[in-house]
Formats: C-alpha cells, structure tokens, sequence
C-alpha cells in the first residue's frame, strides 16, 4: 500500500483518486490510452528517461510503493543485491513508513526517505528503479504514474487487474520503451525454466494436449488462510484511506480492509490473482502460450465463513488457442498435493514442483529414460535479473507482454467465477465476452 508526499494531509489526497479512462488533476496526471499512443506517434515517448545515467557497475537505488509484507521482502531481496540501495519508501499506513526506515539502515548509505504519497516518491530524481507491492487494484495506478515519471519497474504480480488496467498499462509501457520492466513471476528466472524448455526442444514430449497445475495449502485450526492482525494504531489519522481506495468503490475507513484486502474482491484477484497466475506464468513463457480463448471457473467460500468474498476453494479451466486445456485446482483447506503441475504430451509428462523431471510414455517411448532437472537457480534471481537488465540493457525474463497475457487470462477466470458462466477473449476488439 502505497502513496504520498509528506507535506500532503490523507484528508487532501481525496482530490486525487484515480479513474481509469480519464486524466486525474493531479500534478503526476494519469494518461489515458489515446493521450499515450499520441505521445508514441508524436515522438514524444523517447524523451522519457530515468534521473540519472546507469553504468554496467554503478549503484542503482531503489524505492519501494507498498511496504506491507511483500514489499518488505522485496526490499531485502534489493538490498542484498550488489551495488544497489533502498533508498525511499512509500505506503498510506505510518507504521510500515517507520519500519522501512529501520529495514533500511542496515545497508543504505543514508537515511530512508518515507512518503505517505508515491508521486512524491516519484518525483524524487535520485530514485532510480521502483518496486511496485501495493494492493491488486493499486497496479495500475502506480505503474503508470512511474513509467511517466522515467523509473525502471519491478511490478509485483498479478501485473494487472482488470482488462481496462492492463491496456492502460500496455499504453504507458509503450510511450516509455527505455524503461526496464519486470513482472513479478519469479519463477521465469528460475533453473526450471531452461529444463522444461530443453524438454520440450528435445521432441521427447511429444504433442501436449493438457496442463494439470494446482496449488494446495491448509493452515491450523482456526487460523483462517490469509488473515492478519489488526492493530490499535491503524486509524484514519494513521492511514491515508483515500490514496488506497484509488477507483475502488468508496467506503467508509475500515482498518479490516486495509490489512486484510486479498479478502475483497474490490481489491484483489484471490489465489487466482496470487498463484495461478504465477504457475501459467511459468508456462507461458516456456511455451509461448498466448491468451486464453475461453475460461471458466467454478468453486465458492466452503471453508473459512468469516466474511471474505473471494474462493478458498476453487478449479479452473483455460481453452488455449494451442489447443491446450490448462487446468488449476486449488484450496485452502488441505496441502497435499501441493504446488504442482503436469504437463501432458504424447511422448512423455514433464512434472514440475520443488523440482522438475521428464517421465517418458512407454506407449511411444518404450526406451526413454527418466529425466532429473540439473538447471540451478542463483539466489535472488528475479531481482538480480531485474537490475543486470537495468545495467545492461537486455530484456527482462519476465517482460511486460508475458505479464500482460498472464493478466488477461487472470482476470477472465475471475469474470468466469463472478458472472457464474464460461467468458471468451474477443482478440479482435481486446474484450471479454
């Protein structure tokens, strides 16, 4: 959760909620789609560049919008990559800017900047890179505002939330090609990646029909999955309760909300949003799996009835246009089998959890031999990736157009699950239908 310049009270910041489609009277205005591919046809997206020049060895610095527990781990990823500072912080709760300033003197050469408003955080030419952790239905926001603004971003998944943000996204993406982009699916930086594809190049998978992929967790009796404590100083005096309702609908201050925001479907995906996404991320790119052309979804609130609105059980199915049918199942209520996935060919199954291995069909391969991943993943990967593509100049391992697909294909499962019917891709018009 994120936002704010210091000398701006939260009751001010009510003037500058964000709506999608329109420009915002904010100094740091959001540009709407058609603003941005004028700028793009007019020249004008190449002036558009971070504060300061970055050299293969130089330090990078980087704040972070939303230092709840996600940004907080961003944070010491950053931080304990080399050549690099967390330098600034932003989040509409107080406490979290003064538990940033702590987490950050044990490697910054000076002290944190915090700012209840990211545009100030913006603003501020010494940033070099953001780390975007804010709440689902904050993404967009936050990441337009930052290509704007020249930084390189590392935008925690899932990249958007609505079709509507993701082509706001994609606009502002390509009115700032000179800014690194990185989503946050992890596992694209991982051995994994180089195993499945050297799998599938080899031809001994043979024709894939089927990904099975699911994601189980159970938690002790009477700890609901996702919840967390509420403390006595999250009170509107606190929390700057405008800046993280953005074009949420409004409410009245509701600090269950605030921390517990996975819960609403307002602000969050649910665990489609939080880990499907990740496991069709993962192979979509090793297997350049484009959006889906239909999407269902099925489940409900089985297990834990204490006020939440998105599924802690549920099953998904993604008719790809690769004549593929992905496959997620996931619950919170048992954590067998875990986070796992299985990908059905002819020839033989590539199995994916804490380790991947080819298991050769006897039907086509009687003499194929089993297959144990040897890729191994560096500590920090995705982040390390993210700031070499700062330094260096190459693409990021998980760019903005794999995110994109990811998003979409997020969302329509979500819409599937709301509307209680299958939704299709209109590719034609970008539309969910």
């Amino acid at each position: 959760m994120s936002y704010g310049t210091e000398d701006v009270p939260p009751t001010c910041l009510a003037e500058t909620r964000w709506r999608p489609g329109h420009r915002a009277k904010i100094k740091k205005s959001v540009q709407t789609r058609r603003h941005f591919i004028g700028n793009v046809a007019t020249g004008l997206a190449g002036s558009l560049a971070t504060g300061r020049a970055i050299g293969a060895n130089n330090r990078i610095r980087v704040g972070v919008i939303g230092m709840g527990e996600r940004g907080v781990q961003l944070a010491r990823e950053a931080i304990a990559c080399p050549n690099t500072e967390f330098v600034a912080a932003a989040d509409v709760y107080s406490r979290r800017l003064e538990e940033a300033k702590s987490l950050a003197a044990k490697g910054s050469e000076a002290a944190l900047k915090g700012f209840a408003d990211y545009r100030a955080l913006l603003e501020d030419k010494s940033v070099d890179a953001v780390l975007i952790a804010t709440p689902q239905h904050l993404h967009a926001e936050c990441f337009v505002a930052a290509m704007e603004a020249g930084k390189h971003v590392y935008q925690e998944k899932a990249m958007a939330f609505t079709v509507e943000h993701a082509k706001l996204m994609r606009a502002a993406r390509e009115a700032s090609p000179r800014n690194v982009v990185q989503v946050g699916h992890q596992a694209c930086s991982s051995g994994q990646v180089a195993d499945a594809a050297g799998y599938l190049a080899a031809g001994t998978v043979g024709q894939v029909t089927a990904i099975h992929a699911r994601m189980y967790r159970n938690t002790p009796a009477g700890k609901p999955h996702w919840t967390r404590p509420l403390y006595p100083d999250m009170t509107a005096e606190n929390v700057a309760w405008e800046s993280f309702l953005g074009n949420a609908p409004a409410r009245d201050f509701d600090p269950d909300r605030l921390v517990n925001w996975r819960l609403f479907w307002d602000y969050s995906g649910g665990n489609v949003h939080e880990n499907m996404s990740h496991q069709f991320a993962f192979w979509s790119k090793v297997m350049g799996l484009s959006i889906p052309a239909a999407a269902t979804m099925t489940g409900g609130v089985y297990l834990w009835k204490d006020g939440r609105e998105v599924p802690d059980t549920m099953s998904v199915s993604l008719e790809l246009p690769e004549e593929i049918l992905f496959t997620w199942d996931s619950g919170f209520g048992n954590n067998y089998p875990g986070v796992t996935e299985d990908v059905l060919g002819t020839h033989g199954t590539i199995a994916r959890g804490q380790q991947i291995r080819y298991i050769p069909q006897r039907v086509n391969r009687p003499a194929g031999s089993e297959l144990m991943g040897q890729t191994p993943t560096v500590p920090r990967a995705h982040m390390q990736d993210f700031l070499s593509a700062i330094r260096n100049g190459n693409e990021t391992a998980c760019p903005f157009e794999l995110g994109y697909r990811v998003s979409v294909a997020c969302h329509m499962a979500v819409e599937s699950y709301l509307q209680q019917r299958t939704v299709r891709w209109d590719a034609v018009n970008e539309e969910i239908v």
